[in-house]
């Protein structure tokens, strides 16, 4: 098998990449090791930054979300009983977000791909990456039973943090960043409607609670745990009463309750693989970095990544020039690094450590009053929500 593009990974990297490279015209394989129904019921992260949005409906990828999803024009703030909200469009000159699940935006990638675009093989696990130092880097696969290969000019690993791309590079070239938090998050989701029409952040002496939601009708809601926690050691009541106290504010404000449909442990690290390109093979998405979720960039960067791919490679097509290939990773890392500094001071803005002081704490509370007092303060929030460009 023979394709311009080998990508190895149909999440919301993989698919988006093959979507902008159909549009390109430039051909693609996908290889994804999970069947299709395992990819579109898998549960992540539905914050899309502005820069997302529009890079979905630029590729014909956006007429559902924008039927379905929920356009967020700001979050608010709750600490020390009291309530800030920051109004993204007022402080970036009208950017928004949009809360749409990650299940979501795979469903309608690979409605796409299979009615449009390249081949996209399910149960294709991909076994390494041969040959990223040459002119026809290989994929060694196994599908349906048997073992092939498919043989590209290009090979992008989106197969996130334990697939076989990274492990293709040689380890003399190999940096590695990461820190692991001393908590985690149990997450929720309850059939019972939002309490409020945007995101809450709460941070309390008890430890962080973040209320989301899916839909009109689906709420999502997070609380910090010790990182060893198990969902199950949690009731429905104990959950409720704690997100409850986690919340509480000094107006008549209450959280609804309702079903809880789901429960997920969610660890908290932070970690980039430098670099992100080694001869033709190129890292995206999780493979090549991730962050905490608190400032809800997962997603968003590996869109970052693939936009920034296929910009290089249609430059390369059209001028001949390698130019901007050659400065991928230093120009995804750019953005990486951004992303994981606004992530890091989320986290440690709202969260309390296991060994957190009265001095910790006074200092976040310090920290939340300056975002709520200073312009400045809160456009670089702001800023840093909506997202970081992506050009």
């Amino acid at each position: 098998m023979r394709t311009t593009v080998g990508i190895i990974g149909a999440g919301p990297a993989g698919l988006l990449l093959a979507r902008l490279l159909h549009r390109a015209g430039i051909d693609s394989v996908v290889l994804e090791s999970r069947d299709r129904a395992y990819v579109e019921h898998r549960q992540r992260a539905g914050i899309l930054e502005q820069g997302t949005v529009d890079v979905l409906r630029a590729a014909g990828a956006g007429q559902r979300m924008d039927r379905e999803g929920l356009r967020h024009d700001g979050i608010e703030l709750r600490f020390d009983r009291q309530r800030h909200r920051v109004d993204f469009p007022g402080l970036t000159g009208g950017r928004s977000v949009m809360v749409y699940a990650q299940t979501e935006v795979c469903k309608d990638l690979i409605a796409l791909q299979l009615e449009e675009g390249g081949p996209l093989l399910f149960e294709a696990e991909a076994l390494a990456v041969e040959g990223a130092e040459g002119d026809r880097p290989r994929i060694p696969f196994r599908h349906q039973g048997r073992e092939d290969v498919l043989e590209c000019d290009y090979v992008v690993g989106c197969d996130g943090f334990w697939g076989v791309a990274r492990k293709a590079f040689p380890a003399a070239v190999s940096r590695v960043f990461e820190r692991s938090y001393p908590y985690a998050w149990l997450g929720i989701l309850a059939d019972v409607a939002p309490s409020h029409d945007e995101l809450v952040y709460a941070r309390h002496d008890r430890g962080f609670a973040l209320l989301s939601m899916r839909s009109p009708t689906v709420s999502r809601l997070y609380l910090q745990v010790p990182a060893e926690t198990k969902a199950e050691e949690w009731s429905d009541d104990e959950i409720w009463a704690e997100l409850e106290r986690r919340f509480e504010t000094d107006d008549d404000w209450t959280l609804e309750r309702g079903p809880i449909t789901q429960k997920s442990v969610t660890p908290m690290r932070s970690f980039v693989h430098e670099p992100m390109r080694h001869g033709r093979l190129f890292l995206a998405g999780d493979a090549a970095h991730i962050v905490p979720p608190t400032g809800a960039k997962g997603l968003n960067l590996a869109v970052g990544d693939v936009t920034t791919f296929v910009r290089a490679l249609v430059h390369e097509r059209e001028t001949g020039s390698p130019g901007l290939l050659d400065t991928y990773s230093a120009t995804c890392l750019h953005r990486v690094w951004q992303a994981e500094r606004f992530s890091y001071d989320m986290t440690t803005l709202l969260h309390r450590a296991p060994d957190a002081t009265d001095f910790d704490a006074r200092l976040q509370l310090a920290r939340l009053e300056r975002i709520a007092s200073s312009r400045a303060a809160e456009t670089d929030l702001a800023e840093a929500y909506t997202g970081f460009p992506l050009d």
